[in-house]
């Protein structure tokens, strides 16, 4: 019998990823007044937009909004089991969009195509992966879509 490994069931190799592909990420996060008042505070943004309930009732949104730096790092964690865990590095991000707002107590789930896979020309044990992830909240609301490249093996032989 084979002793389980997490460490294979973590991530994806290169020819695991086919252009095309998607991705569903599980299970969704739901955000608390915590997750969002720390995180807030952890990156210096005292925007009372992020942190004062009473500043914000009678703002456009009527309560908290969710910091996007937040739901952004939350969105990228999703992915990681899926989709980086065997990455050697993240690459790039790009077009990093909030497309909705995000509240206290909201539900995030996300998912990722494949938008093209590169061999690397240098070394052969390895790629580069393009990706798009989107997140929408428990409403089917999409509130984040990001595109990143990162780096990842190819299975060993």
């Amino acid at each position: 019998m084979t002793a389980y490994d997490e460490r294979d069931t973590f991530g994806s190799y290169l020819e695991e990823f086919h252009v095309g592909d998607t991705w569903k990420h599980w299970p969704g996060k739901t955000i608390t007044e915590a997750d969002n008042h720390i995180h807030s505070l952890l990156v210096m943004n005292h925007h009372p937009l992020h942190i004062d309930e009473e500043w914000n009732r009678s703002g456009q949104h009527g309560k908290i909004l969710v910091n996007g730096t937040l739901v952004f790092s939350i969105v990228v964690g999703m992915t990681v089991r899926a989709l980086s865990g065997k990455a050697i590095a993240n690459l790039e991000y790009e077009t990093v969009k909030h497309d909705g707002p995000v509240h206290i107590g909201d539900t995030i789930y996300a998912a990722s195509e494949i938008l093209d896979i590169t061999p690397s020309r240098s070394k052969s044990d390895r790629g580069v992966v393009y990706a798009e992830t989107t997140a929408h909240n428990h409403r089917e609301e999409q509130i984040l879509s990001l595109r990143r490249k990162f780096l990842v093996l190819r299975r060993p032989e």
